[in-house]
């Protein structure tokens, strides 16, 4: 008897397998929403799920609201919550946690919502908001990342769940960061289920739509007809590329391209955040320009990148000249003594350029690539010149206001990663005294 080979199942398939999974295993789901494109696909999956196997159980919807946003995708927001009411329990957020900026040389973070600002303020709290002082766990120096993971633990205590999932909406095709949360490995996994992380005992995220396509997403819109944020119309029309369009916070590193479309777009916002956040209209006009390290670079007669940059940190305020040493330090002993992992064509072609390199054997990272110690070079002309150390790399960095040197591959140091467990240790042990 001829076998017949199996049909490759296709992705919206494999989202329903991993629904059913979801949904069989936790008895408290949330959604992590953005107003994106990602996560509206997630919510509408989540919705049409329920809604057809007529569940008596509703979702909850964690929305950060960063204040600065475009109209459109408050009203997608608005609307999506209001077509949605019985199915769902709507977390509002509008804390005045830190947030990443790259529009100053002098601040690293701004603070949406912030009360010492409020004159300022580009639109009205909503009404149904949840601020500071719904959430005991709150403290000034959190950043939105660390109100993100604590917020698990709130919700998961306020349930008394036994299992909670946040959902969210993270594909690996976005970016190599996203691409490293869900393989490389390092992570506690729920039941081995790779596409998931343990937050806390009985708290883990989700990521359902890791392994969708951007064509997915909108070919899902498409087919099912569901609603979405009206924006992406408009970046499609202004020539944005299907892949980068994004909507994020306005002022991280990767919207600096497209900021100066609020002016075209959303003229109105445009004439409040240029007052609201340091930079905001040089990063408008220059985002885009070899000026804030985009397009070519250009090396200025009669330098080595490495004095370009030296020249650029004796530019900086005191502080901000600091943060980028130390992290150029960590960089330089990270690649010294640990080495960064490369593939086997990089390596060819460090050999073929003479460069002094020592390749081992093994990495802790689940990757065929190897891991390569060297010194820090000036400069190097090959395609995959983002993935070694060069004294030019870091001048973009600064260029860019890329204060956490994202663009180097950094996460946050060990000296950041401690502070940061001690803090979350800390306000976790006072949380659970204050509800004992």
């Amino acid at each position: 008897m001829t076998n017949v080979k199996e049909r490759r199942k296709n992705v919206y398939e494999l989202v329903q397998e991993r629904l059913d999974f979801i949904f069989r295993e936790f008895d408290n789901i949330y959604i992590s929403f953005s107003g994106g494109k990602d996560s509206g696909v997630l919510f509408n999956l989540c919705i049409d799920y329920i809604r057809r196997h007529n569940l008596h159980r509703s979702i909850g919807v964690f929305y950060m609201d960063y204040e600065i946003q475009y109209r459109m995708t408050v009203d997608y927001v608005e609307r999506t919550f209001k077509n949605n009411c019985d199915f769902i329990e709507i977390y509002h957020v509008c804390v005045p946690f830190r947030v990443t900026t790259c529009t100053s040389m002098y601040q690293n973070y701004w603070r949406p919502w912030d009360e010492n600002k409020k004159t300022m303020w580009v639109r009205p709290m909503p009404s149904n908001a949840l601020t500071a002082d719904d959430f005991p766990f709150y403290d000034s120096r959190m950043w939105d990342y660390d109100f993100q993971t604590e917020f698990s633990r709130w919700i998961h205590s306020r349930k008394k769940a036994v299992r909670t999932c946040c959902l969210v909406g993270l594909r690996t095709q976005e970016s190599y960061n996203r691409w490293r949360s869900i393989y490389r490995g390092v992570k506690e996994k729920y039941k081995d289920c790779e596409w998931s992380t343990r937050v806390d005992e009985g708290i883990y995220n989700f990521y359902p739509l890791y392994d969708w396509k951007t064509t997915d997403i909108w070919v899902a819109n498409g087919k099912f007809r569901w609603d979405y944020n009206r924006l992406y119309d408009l970046y499609y029309q202004a020539g944005v590329s299907l892949d980068r369009q994004r909507v994020a916070s306005p002022f991280i590193s990767e919207a600096m391209e497209s900021l100066s479309l609020y002016r075209a777009i959303d003229p109105d916002m445009w004439g409040r955040m240029i007052g609201r956040v340091n930079g905001v209209n040089f990063s408008g006009l220059y985002g885009n320009t070899h000026a804030m390290g985009r397009q070519k670079i250009l090396l200025p007669a009669g330098y080595t990148w490495k004095s370009f940059m030296e020249f650029l940190l004796s530019t900086l305020p005191e502080r901000t000249r600091q943060r980028y040493l130390g992290k150029l330090a960590t960089s330089i002993r990270f690649w010294r003594e640990k080495g960064g992992v490369l593939g086997e064509e990089v390596i060819r072609k460090l050999k073929e350029r003479h460069v002094t390199i020592q390749v081992g054997g093994n990495t802790n990272y689940r990757t065929v690539k190897k891991p390569v110690r060297m010194e820090y070079l000036d400069d190097i002309d090959i395609a995959e010149f983002k993935e070694i150390p060069t004294y030019k790399r870091m001048c973009i960095c600064i260029l860019r206001n890329d204060h956490a040197c994202k663009y180097m591959g950094f996460s946050l140091t060990k000296e950041e990663t401690d502070r940061k467990r001690k803090a979350l240790e800390y306000y976790g042990k006072a949380f659970k005294e204050r509800n004992s």
